[in-house]
């Protein structure tokens, strides 16, 4: 069952205000930097924003949800094995390029992220309050009908595929992940 979620003021007046901001993903363990300086993805990576309003834009854009990877880049042993058995596997690469668009929210240790992208970061994790990490949320989002305040649809959440065969852990994945899709009206 879909539930819709109306985010507090507080996460509108931030939306709206950093709205103008554009940063860029700072290189991590599983993005490679883009070749080209329109910030495109190499030929066979995937685009992972850092910034909300940019995600959402191209989501509306492309009519796709926001799947939203809580992860703790710099220590989280898990979110780094899930890039490895999932994000990284051209099966993965394919589904989320045609279903998805992909947004970053870390929760670094031993690096700092730029104040407002931390500051969207908590407010988001305040949010969605994942109970470990990496948890993945899937949403849609949009403004209410007054134009004052962004609306969440949640369709569902992922973490690691727990269970599957090694080596087939990005096949479980995208499984599951289409279950969720397919909650999306």
């Amino acid at each position: 069952m879909n539930k819709k979620y109306t985010l507090l003021a507080l996460l509108t007046i931030f939306l709206i205000g950093s709205a103008f901001v554009s940063i860029e993903k700072a290189p991590n363990n599983f993005v490679e930097k883009p070749a080209s300086e329109d910030s495109s993805p190499a030929e066979g990576e995937l685009k992972w924003y850092v910034d909300l309003n940019e995600a959402q834009a191209i989501a509306k854009q492309t009519n796709k949800p926001i799947f939203a990877f809580f992860t703790g880049s710099d220590w989280c042993g898990w979110c780094k094995r899930l890039q490895a058995t999932v994000f990284h596997k051209p099966s993965f690469k394919a589904w989320a390029s045609e279903n998805v668009v992909l947004l970053e929210l870390d929760f670094p240790r031993r690096k700092q992220l730029p104040e407002n992208i931390a500051a969207q970061n908590n407010q988001l994790k305040n949010f969605f309050q994942p109970r470990g990490y990496p948890t993945i949320w899937i949403f849609d989002m949009n403004l209410n009908s007054e134009g004052t305040q962004y609306e969440i649809n949640a369709l569902g959440n992922l973490g690691y595929p727990s269970g599957s065969q090694p080596g087939q852990e990005d096949k479980k994945f995208i499984a599951n992940a289409d279950q969720i899709l397919a909650k999306r009206q």
